[in-house]
């Protein structure tokens, strides 16, 4: 119950859960709520003034209005703590003159919003607080604090399926993470091997290549060679643990920068200027192409995309945009984001995905070098 109570009252929110379930009517919807609360709080401020002893506290009940409200889209609940207070004072400097009516007019809809996007132990907490708060500042109205546990079971069932849906997206996002981490771990042994094959090669080759080497120094790269031999067959180990049930092993070596021109469309558009980057960053590159491209042809049908690929400071920069298409055509695992955050994260980078003005989309991912 403490533990609920700390979440409600002081702990962080992160969710943005309420701007997720507006989508693109984010900015209207939220423009709406701010004229909404703007015409009660112009009503507070105007009843208060017409008090025969008011001052200038009008302003203090125009912005305890308000600004709720501007918050209400990043965080339902940061909104609803910031009126809980304000509630009540505007109840103190109101009193008797029916400031309940424009406050419950007020707080209902910051308490609908906890109540729909929250889980069942904040929303508990939120009820009582806010029935507790109607008492304190109106003890006249403490039939309207019987409706709060009704309004606020209402609303949470109401919003069950959309907290479960949330739920399971989180779920499914998690897997694809970890699905794809075991991918880029497969995918990764192949360019450690190759590196570590080399090793093994010049370790044995040493006596030969090297002329007057002593028995110490030859029985030192001999030993060499065992360690790297055997980190080789640990690591072949450690892929068939992370291979799925019936996956067969690649035997193709991982494609890199070079390839990148041959998962351009015909007419699109690829400019390749890298001088030399690791094995792993170019296997990177070439996913976070392969995979942008394949979501323009699927959600993009008859685009043209552009791709550029090219250094800058030390920083391998991908670009992949592409313009408006037909409708999409669906399919995929709809994890394609996923991925290609966890491949850039591995090394380090960020990724920037997001619409255009002109209806396309572009993929920037930003990859540091480091010592190649």
């Amino acid at each position: 119950m403490f533990r609920a109570l700390y979440r409600t009252v002081l702990g962080p929110d992160r969710t943005r859960v309420l701007a997720k379930a507006l989508g693109r009517w984010r900015v209207p919807v939220h423009g709406a709520l701010i004229i909404y609360a703007v015409v009660w709080a112009i009503v507070a401020s105007a009843g208060y003034v017409r008090q025969e002893d008011s001052d200038g506290w009008w302003v203090v009940i125009f912005l305890v209005t308000v600004v709720p409200y501007v918050l209400l889209i990043w965080s339902p609940l940061y909104a609803w703590r910031l009126a809980v207070p304000g509630f009540y004072l505007v109840s103190l400097l109101c009193a008797g003159d029916g400031a309940e009516t424009f406050q419950y007019w007020t707080a209902v809809p910051l308490f609908v919003a906890v109540a729909a996007f929250y889980s069942r132990a904040i929303v508990i907490v939120a009820t009582l607080l806010s029935g507790a708060l109607i008492i304190a500042s109106e003890p006249q109205a403490a039939d309207m604090a019987f409706f709060v546990p009704i309004v606020g079971t209402a609303v949470f069932l109401f919003g069950a399926r959309g907290r479960a849906e949330r739920e399971l997206e989180e779920e499914r996002d998690a897997k694809a993470a970890l699905e794809e981490r075991a991918r880029i771990a497969r995918e990764m042994h192949d360019v450690v091997a190759h590196h570590m094959s080399l090793v093994v090669v010049r370790c044995e080759t040493a006596p030969y290549r090297l002329k007057g080497l002593n028995e110490e120094a030859q029985r030192e790269f001999a030993e060499l060679g065992e360690a790297a031999r055997e980190a080789i067959t640990d690591m072949q180990r450690l892929l068939g643990v992370l291979r799925t049930n019936g996956e067969a092993p690649q035997r193709e070596p991982q494609p890199g920068i070079s390839r990148i021109p041959e998962l351009v469309r015909p007419g699109d558009e690829a400019e390749v200027d890298v001088d030399d980057v690791s094995e792993a960053v170019g296997l990177t590159a070439y996913r976070i192409v392969q995979e942008a491209l394949t979501n323009a042809t699927r959600h993009a049908p008859g685009s043209k995309a552009s791709v550029q690929v090219h250094q800058n400071k030390g920083v391998l920069e991908v670009y992949v945009i592409n313009t408006a298409g037909g409708p999409s055509r669906g399919g995929g695992s709809g994890q394609g984001l996923v991925g290609m955050r966890e491949r850039v994260a591995v090394h380090g980078g960020t990724l920037t995905v997001k619409s255009t003005e002109d209806g396309g989309f572009l993929v920037r991912a930003r990859i540091p070098l480091g010592d190649k």
